[in-house]
């Protein structure tokens, strides 16, 4: 199956590691241009087309002042992004939770097996 074009969602914009160092930059403001180039130390004309990419999937929004180009960040199309990471992170909590069963459990034993505090005898000094 042929992958999809960058531009077509969210999802696939943000696939780009560059693109998220940029929306990580713009999640504390605006910023202009030449202030993500620095950040960045890309060349400009690379971090002008990472921008017109986000800018197409709508996460950046850009206005002109002056000769400056300034972009911020419109977080409303990460939504579907976040509402999908949501179900992973309640699965991944509840194994996290079992896990922390299973440890206690095992350490409970270590202790009952050996007759020393939890942790070890250089628990207790």
């Amino acid at each position: 199956m042929a992958r999809a074009a960058t531009t077509t969602d969210a999802f696939n914009a943000i696939a780009e590691p560059r693109r998220r160092e940029i929306l990580d930059l713009l999640s504390g403001g605006e910023r202009a241009v030449n202030d993500l180039v620095s950040a960045l130390g890309l060349a400009q004309p690379q971090v002008s087309k990472h921008l017109r990419v986000l800018r197409e999937v709508g996460l950046v929004e850009v206005r002109e002042e002056g000769r400056q180009r300034l972009y911020r960040m419109n977080g409303q199309p990460l939504r579907p992004i976040h509402d999908w990471v949501r179900r992973y992170e309640q699965l991944w909590e509840e194994r996290f939770e079992l896990l922390d069963d299973v440890l206690a459990e095992l350490k409970e034993e270590e202790h009952e097996h050996n007759g020393e505090p939890l942790g070890g005898a250089d628990a207790a000094q």
